[in-house]
């Protein structure tokens, strides 16, 4: 019988539960360690990703250095990634052909033959169509690393080595700068003059304690390979403290006159921008006509340097021109520090100090490792030199044993016997030449032990006194600096230049038409287009009215009131431009207006610093006047406030009055009041205003205007179109507020309501639309007394509208020694003001009764 075989039991696979976050967290972490360490941020040692540090070992391993012919870029892309770098060909490619570009690195490392991409963003040639070796300062960084001055580790699948760090003579970190975006992690390190670095990592060494205004008085601040202008001091000394801060890079340009034409001739851009797409832009402004002035942009870019051309018109100013393309091209750029670099293998922000403090230590530790290589050798050496030494001198003896031997071996084992040689000694003695047994090969002999016994002393007193380290990497550094030093090419300037553009130095001044409607329809109309309507009416949207026209010029602006105690400002050549006979833009597209919004008064103003005020007056009787120059604002894409209302009051007129002006105030049922316009507080354009007259509790204000010497007569106009004139003389100057006095006779049945006034001349033209056009001259309004009724010189249908006309503010210099009316932001009137005016109207309540 069989017996039966006993099987162990199997095991059931084992089941672990963990949550898909702990999962998640613990595979990204081992993630995001490999790409900080091992991809995207440089060591603070030499200063080089792991990549560019494979690049560079791979190509010294191969002897394809610079004192040796250029090699296919493929063979030594194929060398990297077969023996040190497991990635994709066109990273290791991108990254060799980024370390050749002279225009984002300030020391190339790499000597590249053939298209290696250009500062306009080309492309390099495909990796088998260049060819490239080391450049000769990319050897320092190399030098010595067969002599144990760094770690090796093994490569990706252990068959080779490859070093951890590379020797790196001098501080590649802020020479070539870096930039990299790792997991959390990102690194933007501009590059920095080779002088200044090692006198500054020199300065350090001798003074270990020395600040970083010491330190900055020799490093100021980067330097780009483009050059330009790098502005910002504070910003250096943050980024040099902190590892982060920012500066402005400004291209380096120049004014030329010349006869015909300016030009701004642009021979140094900002660092990573690329010029087509900036030049591409910069015409893109010329084309699309956003300032100008421009004739031409040219690139001519040739191999004796970088030049952009930028014809201006004669009459043109060029630095505005200039200005506006540092605004709104890369001809100005914002760059930020974030100086993030692998220490010890974690990411820290380090500052210039900590950054050169980084560098001093590794060099230190490879010149020790160096030194105590070296020191083991020339020890070595001189033990087998004691031993040949001997030999020489007891050769017979030496050579009667080496005969009497069996083998190399026993040879050795007999020569340790006999005479006491160590094994190293015996093996050099068995394997000696005889034509070393001459008597000029002991002098030699003597003469090198020498020579490694004086060697060995200066290696000592390095590995034992920290200043004849010192001067040695001092020493080593100037060589370095004396080899491959070249000038700044980026200018520091302490301030950052503020850009300011006068946008109306860019605007050609000329004369235009512009029209507003009271439904919010607004445009400019060229005096050619103008000219050929023979005087028609303008175009209008069905239903509307309209509020004015007037020639104006190009750089005036338009102030627009509407009824809800708003107003737009709105530069005149801003409004776009139509034909005469187009309805026009609504404001709408310039400043956002509510539907039921309605344009009252439009006034357009040359000069903001004029000597006159505009007045504001509401439905319920406040009254407000404003310097000109509080309606000035600097952003203009929203309606400001002129007139702070009461939730059932509305804004009914707005006008210019100058100093010492009379103010006429009608209410609605036909009550005047003339006073002058010093009685009103200069208030800011927030404020509520003071009672303009006293009103009955069914009476509202109905029309207001200025009166000056000049105009000899009142207009007044009825909501159903009747007017008359009355003499000005005959209306009797009061305080504020009053009652006033009747402006037309009282009629119990079918009293007259008061619409508007307007103080004339005889010849001024009053125009009305129902709906066609209809003009009037003042002297056809029969003259008529106060107490008289209206008369009605035109026959107007019932949809009629009033042309207000828009207002021009004259230009009024400020009278000398006098002082500035001071005006106040308040919403409402002071206390004592208010009790004024409470006692006058009670007085006038009284005469009433």
């Amino acid at each position: 019988m069989k017996k039966k075989e006993n099987k162990a039991p199997e095991k059931e696979p084992s089941l672990v539960i963990s949550p898909l976050e702990e999962i998640m967290g613990e595979r990204f972490g081992r993630y995001s360690k490999y790409i900080i360490q091992e991809r995207a941020l440089p060591d603070a040692r030499d200063g080089l990703k792991p990549v560019q540090r494979r690049i560079l070992y791979a190509m010294y391993h191969d002897g394809n250095t610079f004192d040796h012919q250029h090699r296919k870029s493929a063979k030594t892309v194929g060398l990297v990634i077969g023996n040190y770098h497991p990635h994709g060909d066109s990273s290791v490619y991108d990254a060799m052909v980024r370390m050749s570009q002279d225009w984002k690195i300030r020391m190339p490392l790499i000597d590249m033959h053939g298209n290696n991409g250009s500062i306009d963003d080309d492309p390099a040639a495909a990796m088998r169509y260049t060819e490239a070796r080391l450049a000769k300062i990319a050897g320092t960084l190399l030098e010595d690393i067969d002599k144990d001055t760094v770690l090796f580790a093994p490569n990706f699948d252990d068959t080779e080595n490859e070093p951890t760090v590379l020797p790196a003579r001098f501080p590649v970190l802020l020479v070539n700068g870096a930039t990299g975006i790792a997991a959390g992690y990102a690194t933007n390190i501009p590059p920095h003059n080779l002088s200044e670095v090692i006198d500054a990592a020199i300065y350090r060494m001798q003074r270990p304690k020395c600040s970083l205004e010491e330190l900055m008085e020799i490093l100021p601040g980067p330097d780009f390979p483009t050059g330009g202008i790098v502005m910002g001091k504070k910003g250096i000394v943050d980024a040099f403290t902190t590892g982060k801060g920012r500066v402005v890079i400004r291209a380096r340009t120049e004014i030329v006159t010349g006869k015909t034409c300016n030009q701004i001739i642009i021979r140094e851009i900002p660092y990573e921008v690329i010029k087509s797409s900036m030049v591409r832009k910069m015409d893109d402004i010329r084309l699309s006509r956003e300032i100008e002035g421009i004739m031409d942009i040219r690139d001519e870019t040739d191999r004796t340097g970088l030049r952009i051309v930028i014809d201006v018109k004669k009459d043109a100013d060029p630095n505005v021109i200039l200005n506006y393309f540092y605004k709104n091209t890369d001809l100005q750029i914002y760059y930020s520090y974030n100086m993030v670099s692998i220490v010890n293998k974690r990411p820290v922000q380090m500052g210039l100090i900590g950054m050169l403090d980084a560098f001093i230590a590794h060099r230190e530790e490879v010149v020790l490792r160096r030194s105590r290589y070296l020191y083991n050798k020339m020890e070595e050496r001189c033990h087998i030199l004691e031993g040949l030494m001997k030999a020489v001198s007891i050769m017979d003896e030496v050579i009667a044993v080496i005969r009497q031997s069996k083998d190399k071996g026993d040879a050795k084992r007999n020569l340790t016997e006999s005479f006491g040689f160590s094994e190293t000694q015996a093996e050099a003695i068995v394997t000696l030449r005889l034509y070393r047994l001459t008597s000029t090969d002991i002098v030699a002999l003597r003469e090198e032990f020498a020579q490694l016994v004086n060697e060995m002393e200066m290696l000592k007193t390095i590995l034992e006194s920290e200043t004849v380290l010192k001067s040695v990497l001092i020493k080593e550094l100037r060589e370095i600096k004396k080899e491959y030093a070249d000038p700044r090419r980026s200018e520091i300037q302490a301030e950052v230049e503020e850009i300011v553009i006068d946008k109306t130095a860019m605007i050609p001044n000329e004369r235009v038409m512009i029209t507003a409607s009271r439904d919010g329809y607004v445009k400019r109309v060229s005096l050619r287009s103008y000219g050929a309507s023979d005087n028609a009416m303008t175009g209008l949207k069905e239903g509307d009215v309209l509020v004015g026209q007037l020639e104006v010029d190009t750089l005036d602006t338009l102030l627009l009131f509407t009824s809800k105690g708003n107003y737009a400002h709105l530069p005149v050549y801003q409004i776009d431009e139509a034909k005469w006979k187009d309805v026009g833009s609504h404001l709408n597209k310039y400043v956002s207006i509510d539907g039921d919004d309605k344009i009252i008064n439009a006034i357009v103003v040359k000069n903001f610093s004029s000597y006159a005020w505009i007045v504001t007056v509401s439905r319920r009787g406040q009254v407000k006047k404003t310097p000109i120059s509080q309606w000035q604002v600097q952003r203009n894409n929203k309606m400001m406030t002129a007139m702070n209302l009461k939730k059932d009051d509305e804004m009914m007129r707005a006008f210019v009055v100058y100093a010492h002006e009379d103010l006429i105030m009608i209410s609605r049922s036909g009550w005047i009041s003339r006073y002058s316009s010093d009685l009103v507080p200069a208030n800011g354009t927030k404020s509520q205003g003071v009672k303009a007259l006293n009103l009955a509790k069914d009476d509202t204000l109905a029309a207001a205007c200025s009166y000056s010497d000049e105009r000899q007569s009142l207009w007044v106009l009825s909501d159903k179109g009747n007017m008359k004139r009355i003499k000005m003389s005959d209306i009797n100057v009061t305080g504020r507020p009053v009652k006033g006095e009747i402006v037309v006779k009282r009629l119990k049945t079918n009293p007259y309501h008061i619409a508007y006034c307007q103080c004339v001349q005889p010849y001024d033209s009053l125009m009305l639309m129902d709906p066609q056009l209809q003009i009037l001259q003042a002297k056809d309004v029969p003259m008529m007394s106060r107490e008289a009724t209206f008369s009605t010189p035109l026959e107007l249908k019932k949809d009629w509208g009033l042309i207000k006309g828009i207002e021009e503010v004259r230009i009024v210099d400020h009278p000398v020694g006098e002082d500035e009316i001071p005006f106040e932001d308040y919403d409402e009137e002071s206390e004592a003001d208010e009790k004024v005016h409470s006692d006058i109207e009670m007085m006038s309540l009284f005469e009433e009764e």
